[in-house]
């Protein structure tokens, strides 16, 4: 007698259905933390950060309506944006050496990790030369640590009143990585910046974004005003 079984899932199925009930547990964790905070969460934009995440993967986020990406890697990128499904946006989020300025600039929708006069200059001339002005976001090392990409925040004034003068530029914000330890100081710390430059008006500085919180704090991270979470491994598991 010949018996009726089910056809197992693929692994491709699998993992699939795994990432949409990651998904989904990201933003009801974005909803409640919102909550918590008087907030409107659809006042926080969850970004999916794609680092050797397989297009497959992020296109199946796309399909769950993840449109916001977060680019680490410019070559990464580039090997794999002919892949993904549209509509989507792009925002550059690794540290970007002024060699790639060029290749980055129109190819993406803001570039989140300006953290130096020098890069801003190059993201300007570059924008320019291709009659382009690109949205940025000025990063902060707020935990001063000296393996971290950013700019110091006694530094940031500087560097907010220089790239608000480059005409290739828009300056959208501030971006940051704290430290784990204590992440809710920091947080603390980026909110009052982000407050006190948006009460200054200065022009082409539009503060419409602060990008802070990631898989392990982004909740943390949204009870101090954070925009934007940025979210690999909530979403995609530990990275190879």
């Amino acid at each position: 007698m010949k018996l009726n079984r089910p056809i197992p899932d693929s692994p491709d199925n699998t993992r699939a259905d795994a990432l949409r009930q990651s998904i989904a547990a990201v933003r009801q964790g974005i909803a409640e933390a919102a909550d918590r905070a008087g907030r409107q969460s659809d006042t926080i934009r969850l970004m999916a950060v794609t680092k050797t995440v397989s297009p497959q993967d992020v296109n199946t986020a796309i399909g769950e309506g993840i449109t916001l990406l977060g680019e680490n890697r410019v070559q990464e990128f580039f090997s794999k944006r002919e892949e993904y499904l549209s509509p989507h946006e792009v925002h550059f989020i690794g540290h970007l050496q002024t060699n790639k300025v060029r290749q980055i600039v129109g190819a993406v929708e803001m570039i989140q990790s300006v953290d130096s006069i020098h890069l801003a200059e190059e993201i300007d001339r570059v924008s320019q030369k291709k009659g382009l002005v690109t949205p940025i976001l000025l990063e902060i090392n707020i935990g001063r640590q000296e393996t971290k990409s950013g700019v110091l925040p006694e530094v940031l004034p500087e560097l907010l009143e220089r790239a608000a003068a480059l005409p290739g530029l828009r300056v959208e914000g501030l971006m940051a990585i704290p430290p784990q330890e204590n992440a809710a100081y920091y947080f603390a710390k980026m909110q009052e910046l982000f407050i006190d430059i948006s009460s200054k008006k200065v022009d082409n500085v539009y503060m419409s974004t602060l990008s802070m919180g990631m898989s392990q704090d982004y909740k943390e991270a949204i009870q101090y005003g954070s925009t934007l979470v940025r979210i690999g491994t909530g979403l995609f598991g530990s990275r190879k």
